[in-house]
Formats: C-alpha cells, sequence, structure tokens
C-alpha cells in the first residue's frame, strides 16, 4: 500500500533536493492549511525534527 502525502509533498521534495529551495523555506510550509506539508514529512524529506523557526539555534 502506497503512503499518503500531502498534496504539495513531492513538488517540495524536489525542490529541497534540487537545492530550489533551503530546509527554512521547506519549515516555512509546515502546517499550512491545504497546501503544506506536515512535521513528519518534513522529517521525511530533510531527516531533520521539525522544529519552529529560532527554536533550534
Amino acid at each position: 500500500m502506497a503512503a499518503i502525502h500531502s498534496k504539495n509533498y513531492l513538488k517540495f521534495k524536489r525542490y529541497y533536493e534540487q537545492g530550489l529551495w533551503d530546509i527554512e523555506r521547506l519549515r516555512a510550509v509546515v502546517g499550512v492549511p491545504k497546501t503544506g506539508i506536515t512535521a513528519e514529512e518534513f522529517k521525511q524529506i530533510t531527516g531533520q525534527d521539525y522544529a519552529p523557526e529560532d527554536e533550534d539555534t
């Protein structure tokens, strides 16, 4: 059974992997209703746990 992802998961994953988006840009779309990704998807893409900006410094 295939995993179900947010609407734009694959697009945002591709942007990140191609270097078009940095981790901060990807972090900015976590939790955005209808168009964003989940914190779990953020971790799948980046390999890092999601934390809102400024919490990981």
